[in-house]
């Protein structure tokens, strides 16, 4: 069958499934899970035949969100936050990976013309990270100890503060996507270009590794929800750019829901981000290599299984759970 009558064949289901999903007529779970099963066997029928087309798109779009409403109404589902966090937030992420793809190599690019600036040019360090903590920090190196910026103040007036700082950067970088992702770009530009001239400049000290096994004890989740954050103001941003099949506003609620429950789920690692720099990686020069570089392999991987690996196991539960006609 060509497309074309593909789509108007189905089209007037297709708004029946949008009115259930994204309208005001409220309908029960039984009948959600019936429009989802027929649904499926549509966007398997695009799959197969228009792998490549906007309409694929769009009926994988409606399967996502017909399916987090199933799970939001059942009466089986008492524990919501539990629920967000464990289907609602991974499937997001899934229908949205690319976005999480496009924010990991911009991070990758823009950190690594930071070291690479770092490294053609003496002045670009103090340019980007000031004079004042750059003379401090070479005072620390000289004393023994290359991070001791993080042993000022208390433990818990250094987590709250850190968090909140932590907190207005992730805020910054989702909401500025309302800029069309240019706002997002621009907060990540600063964050990673900080990054790799901040990191090449220990590099060119000599601590290097002490950097990074003190560092990276809370910048394993702090980077990565960075990241993250950035990945949903780019999603916000593509909603306006890109409506698809919607109009342009309906593109942009539905942009803007799931995008801001994806950065939503990003401040758990933040406020564990902050509580690792207030209260541990100050004792990172006298800890045993092992335990440094454990704590960071472990809070990697606790972040990384969730955003990337997590989501890919979920999406694939959902479709051996879904029954055939």
């Amino acid at each position: 069958m060509r497309e074309v009558a593909f789509i108007k064949q189905n089209k007037e289901k297709w708004l029946n499934f949008e009115e259930a999903i994204f309208g005001k007529t409220k309908k029960n779970p039984d009948e959600l899970a019936n429009l989802y099963i027929h649904l499926m066997n549509d966007l398997s029928y695009a799959q197969t035949y228009y792998p490549k087309s906007k309409t694929t798109v769009y009926l994988n779009h409606l399967a996502s969100q017909t399916y987090q409403k199933i799970y939001k109404t059942k009466r089986t589902e008492t524990n919501r936050i539990k629920h967000f966090f464990k289907t609602e937030v991974p499937l997001l992420v899934y229908d949205y990976r690319r976005y999480v793809l496009y924010a990991f190599i911009a991070f990758g690019l823009l950190t690594f013309i930071g070291a690479v600036s770092a490294h053609n040019d003496e002045s670009f360090v103090r340019l980007i990270l000031g004079d004042g903590y750059v003379n401090m920090t070479l005072e620390n190196i000289k004393e023994g100890d290359p991070v001791a910026v993080y042993k000022s103040g208390s433990n818990w007036g250094s987590f709250i503060g850190i968090t909140l700082n932590n907190l207005r950067v992730g805020a910054l970088s989702y909401f500025f996507g309302i800029f069309l992702g240019i706002g997002t770009f621009y907060i990540l530009l600063n964050n990673c270009i900080m990054l790799g001239s901040f990191q090449y400049f220990f590099y060119q000290e000599g601590v290097f590794w002490e950097s990074v096994r003190g560092i990276w004890i809370h910048g394993s989740m702090e980077i990565f929800a960075i990241v993250i954050e950035a990945a949903a103001g780019f999603i916000l941003g593509a909603s306006i750019l890109f409506p698809r099949t919607f109009s342009r506003m309906n593109s942009f609620k539905i942009g803007f829901k799931n995008s801001f429950k994806i950065f939503i789920s990003t401040m758990p690692f933040t406020f564990a981000a902050g509580f690792l720099e207030g209260y541990i990686t100050r004792y990172s020069n006298v800890m045993h290599n092992f335990l440094s570089v454990g704590i960071i392999l472990l809070t990697l991987s606790i972040i990384s299984f969730y955003y990337l690996v997590y989501p890919f196991i979920v999406h694939k539960k959902l479709k051996q759970n879904v029954p055939s006609i």
